[in-house]
């Protein structure tokens, strides 16, 4: 089944060339054009495409509040913005109001077809441009303090750690590690002591959580 496709932008001649170019593969169809954010609702919502392939800077409403105003009133439909800006707000803000896809205007039509299909397949898409933008906001917006197992014990405590939640005693430890019985006895303790965890089960427990490993409780 072919995949239906609204295109939302201001520009005729943009339009014409995203049609020309996805009407010539086998799975997609353009069932619209729009040339503004409140053309682009209404036809979601008479048409209901699969996908909206959105503009931001559109008349009358723009592709953000378009974006937002079709989830909040239709389902199953998916949005990908085309967008010339780059800028971190316009894409956070997209991204908030429940876009799949960010792709910017200089990017190859084949990147387009392939986050449609990503997109189409349940997984969001991202230009390599636009996933630095949004890593970055996210490193910036993490706690400063957030404590986990990466900041309360060192390095060596995480390997001690990990290899007693995954069930070797201390002997075999202090082997692989090239280090003596007690040095082990004396890390265990450490750990315990900083992580507030007084036996090897909650240990246990506290790595996996922590993601140090992936072995069943």
């Amino acid at each position: 089944m072919s995949t239906r496709i609204l295109l939302a932008d201001d520009h005729k001649i943009i339009r014409d060339g995203l049609r020309a170019l996805l009407e010539k593969q086998p799975d997609m169809e353009v069932v619209g054009e729009a040339q503004d954010g409140l053309t682009t609702i209404k036809l979601a919502k008479k048409l209901l495409p699969n996908i909206v392939i959105m503009d931001i800077g559109m008349p009358d409403m723009n592709g953000i509040d378009a974006t937002r105003q079709i989830f909040s009133e239709t389902q199953g439909i998916k949005v990908i913005a085309l967008s010339m800006h780059s800028d971190r707000r316009f894409v956070l803000q997209m991204l908030k109001a429940g876009a799949s896809g960010y792709l910017l205007k200089d990017s190859a039509f084949e990147e387009l077809a392939l986050a449609i299909k990503t997109v189409m397949a349940g997984q969001p898409y991202l230009s390599p441009k636009i996933t630095d933008v949004v890593i970055k906001e996210y490193i910036v917006s993490l706690p400063k303090n957030e404590e986990s197992v990466f900041t309360k014990i060192t390095v060596r405590e995480r390997e001690v750690l990990q290899l007693l939640a995954e069930g070797k005693a201390t002997k075999q430890i202090a082997a692989f590690l090239n280090v003596s019985v007690k040095t082990i006895e004396t890390h265990r303790q450490q750990i315990m002591e900083k992580l507030d965890i007084h036996s090897v089960a909650e240990l246990t427990k506290y790595a996996i959580r922590e993601g140090l490993t992936s072995l069943e409780p």
